[in-house]
């Protein structure tokens, strides 16, 4: 199983492909989210992804309790006010899809509504993302498949049962190219709610390629999850962890991303295919391997006894499974002490 996004090719025969999340880490400025754009370049990301929605158009414009946020990192505010402080004005996105394409990276976003998948289409984004808090939204999902592209749906807080309704609701509207993405939608999120364990199921039982969205507070998370088979890995970028934005503190600051895009990468590396084969590293240190040596002098015609047999370092006699095949036999020509022992000492095997 593979999609492909502007060119790359994304699933578990091609190294993971790492999205920078800039969510609301820009935090008002676009010279920071054009920076960020550029940064998450340098560290070797493939894509950077950003949000579309009008506070309008995810929530309203209330102060009754459901609409204020209760517990958690954003304790107190308002939905309405918390989005209109963290969205990416839509003036600004023609100008960050030109500069990521003159920076040469990725750029696509999750949209909110049906006029933000319009927008988005229109600026030939490559791809859509769908939030984990919108996977339950079906008719969101069948809109952003009728498009035409590959699709990305964050499943955090998603049962398995809504999984397969979402995957449905996309594939149905035509959708021929769908990545899940497992989430845990914690602000930080614990590495052991994370059961990575669910990646490889979630593969075989949706017939999707798999990858991860990671809101842990370091990188080791994402980079078992390739060992277990993510093709996609999702992680918040910021500037700076303390610039106080509402995502800046549990996200990565440039240099961490460099350090998650380069081990993600050796990770997917390092599991290659079954080989049980002699590697190119360990040809020159099988002479280190034990075998069987002289320990004492003995004449043409003796007999070999255990005791003139010693199965030591270095590797240049034969191995020691043959140490019973070679006790009891005659020698046929002299052995001296600290010689290897070969078959041409006994006229073979």
């Amino acid at each position: 199983m593979r999609i492909t996004i502007d060119g790359r090719a994304i699933g578990q025969d091609a190294p993971p492909y790492v999205i920078a999340e800039v969510s609301a880490n820009h935090n008002g400025s676009l010279e920071a989210a054009l920076r960020l754009i550029t940064e998450a370049r340098r560290a070797g990301a493939d894509a950077v992804k950003i949000q579309t929605y009008r506070p309008g158009t995810i929530t309203l414009d209330r102060s009754t309790p459901d609409f204020v946020i209760q517990g958690g990192l954003w304790d107190g505010h308002r939905l309405f006010d918390l989005y209109e402080q963290a969205q990416t004005p839509w003036d600004w996105h023609p100008r960050l899809f030109e500069h990521a394409r003159s920076e040469g990276i990725t750029l696509f976003s999750s949209p909110f509504d049906t006029t933000a998948i319009d927008f988005l289409d229109e600026l030939g984004t490559p791809a859509f993302k769908i939030a984990s808090f919108e996977a339950v939204d079906l008719p969101l999902i069948r809109y952003a498949a009728s498009k035409g592209k590959p699709l990305i749906i964050s499943t955090g807080m998603a049962d398995a049962e809504e999984i397969g309704e979402a995957v449905a609701a996309a594939r149905e509207a035509g959708c021929l190219e769908l990545a899940l993405l497992h989430c845990v939608s914690g602000y930080p999120a614990p590495a052991t709610d994370f059961n990575l364990a669910t990646i490889p199921d979630m593969r075989e039982r949706f017939g999707t390629v798999v990858g991860l969205s990671d809101h842990s507070l370091e990188n080791t998370t994402a980079i078992s999850a390739v060992s277990l088979g993510a093709a996609l890995i999702e992680k918040h970028v910021t500037l700076d962890r303390a610039g106080g934005g509402p995502d800046d503190s549990f996200s990565l600051e440039p240099t961490e991303l460099a350090s998650l895009t380069a081990a993600a990468r050796t990770a997917w590396s390092s599991l290659g295919h079954i080989d049980y084969g002699r590697k190119s590293s360990e040809q020159g240190n099988v002479q280190f391997r034990r075998s069987l040596y002289f320990v004492t002098d003995l004449p043409e015609g003796s007999e070999i006894t255990a005791e003139a047999l010693r199965s030591v370092r270095p590797g240049h006699g034969l191995p020691p499974k043959f140490f019973d095949a070679i006790v009891g036999r005659r020698l046929i020509r002299p052995a001296k002490d600290g010689t290897p022992v070969t078959w041409d000492h006994v006229g073979g095997p």
